[in-house]
């Protein structure tokens, strides 16, 4: 039996349902809305469908974007030769702290998972395929996470390549095994791109 109001116990229940979000917080950030002004909960809800109607996928590197092309592949200042490929959009903002990889990035949205029913078909390798097979991507950086699944995907998306003749590299284990690039401290992420190899 719920101590709370139908409406209240969907709210909890919606935030609980964040990553990363247990029950206790939930309520927490339920009650929160709760006590903003009705201006403040409208902007709130606001912000959230009007981010889930403008962004989506970056018509070049699938990352998110609100526009046809995101700010770093319409930037004459990157590399566009140079392509890193991560698993997700956040590790874009992650490698980007760093300040120093001048390419470009293609997001996969994912990795390939066996065990999660993942296949290559689920995620964004056709279009990295694609992009490389129109030419100018000198080097494909693979920056997925250093573990089973990130691992499986590097290798999987290099062999796929290697009929192109582009140079492929991996990052650098300054990344421990397990880790994710989320949580990496800037100094490891830079040590880890400079120490990038070939696999």
């Amino acid at each position: 039996m719920s101590f709370f109001p139908a409406s209240l116990e969907k709210l909890v229940e919606k935030f609980a349902s964040l990553p990363g979000v247990g029950r206790k917080s939930a309520q927490r950030l339920a009650f929160h809305v709760l006590s903003l002004s009705d201006a403040e909960a409208q902007d709130f809800a606001s912000a959230i469908t009007e981010a889930k109607s403008k962004v989506h996928a970056c018509r070049i590197c699938q990352n998110l974007t609100d526009t046809e092309v995101c700010g770093i592949c319409s930037s004459p200042n990157r590399d566009p030769s140079t392509v890193c490929v991560v698993a997700d959009p956040k590790d874009v903002a992650a490698i980007e702290r760093a300040r120093e990889y001048k390419g470009t990035y293609h997001v996969l949205h994912g990795v390939i998972s066996p065990l999660n029913r993942i296949g290559p078909d689920d995620i964004r390798i056709k279009e990295l395929v694609d992009r490389v097979s129109e030419g100018g991507v000198e080097e494909i950086i693979m920056a997925t996470n250093p573990d089973t699944e990130g691992e499986t995907t590097a290798k999987y998306i290099s062999r796929l390549l290697r009929p192109f003749g582009v140079k492929v590299t991996r990052l650098a284990y300054g990344i421990p095994m397990g880790a994710s690039l989320e949580f990496a401290d800037d100094a490891t992420l830079m040590r880890a791109l400079e120490g990038r190899r070939e696999i």
